[in-house]
């Protein structure tokens, strides 16, 4: 067979089960052989949707996935979503076609490209070597958690080829647990403190660490929390503060300040999270474990770390809390939380009018209205902290968050992977219009791929964050604000059924809409109110 054959049957049969891609004639026959080694080929509308796709598959799944793109043009498509991926150090492959002679009209620098945005360059170089440099970079991907871009030279790809036998990845190496002295120390620290705060990130999302974290909680008397990207881990715990940073709500944002000791639990503390360091009393030890090195005290001052994986080091500190403590789980603090933690619980006036609605109001409407049986995909912008933290999720499959390059844009394709990453639940995209019109052909895979989604547009005809960032200097807006738009009618011509909201009784039509087949997707084109920013963005722009 051709050798692009062999390497597609290898990503298959290694377990790549999903491949996201638009095809060209560099990538044409190494997605086939995936294809015919039983991946699902999903066809996006653009190489930069394709990337966050798979992005968000791998992340609510926890397998690598494969992007597969055309040599040049198809991969400087696909850089911002791959940016995405590095950044967020998901185990992804992006199979790039390469062009070696400068002189072609497709050449670009395709290793330095990769590794400008932090993801790993490799190559297939030989017809004898490419299974083995295949499996490579899958296991790369896998256990190194990195995003790998294998470039794939069309010289190499028209050898004739053969695929080895059975085909194995290597195992990971043993969950690492710290050393004896910083489980200890962690255990000293936790035992004394008085007010402990867990602040659990992407390295808490593994299978088992939210219940070995509770159960250190429980012992001694730790509050929980999350990153943005861990949101939903300690759904349901009574001592959940539910996200940490920008979009914390007033009561949560306190009692984390309040704190004697925060651990970061596979949580890099980076200025989101801690709204740049203001959410660490000075009072707080902090604390930090990790698995990665360089990730300890990186954007934090800390007290120690305990260099390990988040589940091991959570059961060996365990045993060490010789005594159950009372810590921060006083009636006074569960009375807060159960009062006011949640956002929707906080007061506000609503500021709807006749012709848009309050985006809080809109999102409450939508939290009561939806299954919580839930996947819900965000896109960046002005009004993103709604569907953030006004939507629940069941637990941290529930929540996607492409956010580490903050690119308006990917939400729509975030949804999508993590529709097919989890089936069995109702996916939602929450867009801005930017976002929106920015990702519109993918309005056509939703539909293509008979998926059930409900699609949310907070539309205020703007570019809301530059409008509220700047607007109140006085400066003209006229190139971040647009004339209105119909995205209601743009979506029924990708097939959506879709409906234009200004009040929560126009929220009707989507209550039919889940009562029915759901033989369609469904867009909610909400004309929201525009003349306030949101709170997670005064957050943000304070910091700086």
């Amino acid at each position: 067979m051709l050798v692009a054959e062999a390497i597609g049957r290898t990503l298959g049969a290694v377990g790549v089960d999903h491949v996201f891609g638009v095809v060209g004639s560099g990538n044409f026959h190494v997605t086939n052989g995936m294809i015919a080694a039983g991946a699902r080929f999903v066809a996006a509308r653009h190489e930069g949707g394709a990337a966050t796709m798979a992005d968000a598959y791998a992340r609510m799944t926890g397998k690598v996935s494969a992007v597969s793109v055309h040599q040049g043009c198809g991969l400087t498509n696909a850089m911002t979503g791959i940016a995405e991926a590095a950044k967020s150090r998901t185990p992804l492959v992006v199979l790039a076609a390469e062009v070696e002679q400068p002189r072609s009209n497709f050449y670009v620098d395709q290793a330095a490209l990769a590794e400008s945005v932090g993801a790993l360059p490799m190559r297939v170089t030989s017809a004898e070597d490419a299974v083995a440099q295949s499996c490579a970079a899958v296991t790369t991907a896998l256990h190194g958690r990195r995003t790998v871009v294998l470039n794939l030279p069309l010289e190499v790809q028209g050898q004739r080829g053969t695929l080895a036998g059975k085909l194995r990845l290597p195992r990971s190496a043993s969950a690492a647990i710290a050393a004896d002295s910083d489980v200890a120390a962690l255990a000293d620290a936790l035992q004394r403190a008085e007010r402990p705060v867990f602040v659990a990130g992407r390295g808490s999302r593994g299978v088992g660490c939210g219940l070995a974290l509770e159960r250190v909680a429980e012992r001694c008397g730790a509050l929980l929390a999350t990153s943005a990207v861990a949101k939903g881990l300690f759904h349901g715990n009574p001592w959940s503060l539910d996200v940490s940073g920008g979009f914390a709500s007033p009561t949560a944002a306190t009692l984390i300040r309040e704190a004697d000791v925060i651990v970061g639990w596979g949580c890099s503390l980076n200025m989101w999270t801690t709204r740049h360091g203001r959410l660490v009393g000075p009072q707080a030890t902090v604390v930090q474990v990790d698995l990665d090195a360089e990730a300890i005290g990186a954007h934090c001052d800390v007290a120690f770390g305990a260099l390990g994986d988040v589940e091991a080091v959570a059961r060996a500190v365990g045993p060490r809390l010789v005594e159950r403590r009372l810590g921060y789980r006083t009636a006074e603090v569960r009375r807060r939380i159960k009062e006011s933690v949640r956002w929707r619980d906080v007061p506000f006036t609503d500021a709807s009018t006749s012709e848009r609605i309050d985006p809080r109001t809109l999102t409450i409407a939508l939290d009561d209205l939806l299954p919580q049986e839930r996947v819900v995909g965000v896109d960046s912008g002005n009004f993103m902290g709604y569907p953030s933290m006004f939507l629940s999720v069941p637990d941290e499959h529930g929540f996607c968050f492409t956010q580490a390059f903050q690119s308006v844009g990917l939400g729509l394709s975030t949804a999508i992977g993590a529709a097919l990453a989890q089936p069995h639940r109702l996916p939602v995209a929450a867009l801005g219009d930017g976002g929106a019109l920015m990702s519109v052909a993918e309005l056509e895979t939703v539909s293509r791929l008979g998926l059930p989604m409900v699609v949310v547009v907070y539309n205020d005809d703007a570019y809301g964050a530059e409008v509220h960032h700047f607007g109140p200097g006085g400066a003209p807006l006229d190139t971040v604000q647009f004339p209105p738009t119909d995205i209601a009618a743009i979506a029924r011509g990708f097939g959506f059924q879709a409906h234009t909201v200004r009040s929560a009784e126009d929220l009707l039509p989507l209550r039919h809409w889940l009562s029915s087949g759901r033989s369609q997707p469904v867009l909610i084109d909400a004309k929201v109110t525009a003349d306030m920013p949101s709170w997670w963005l005064e957050e943000a722009f304070r910091g700086h």
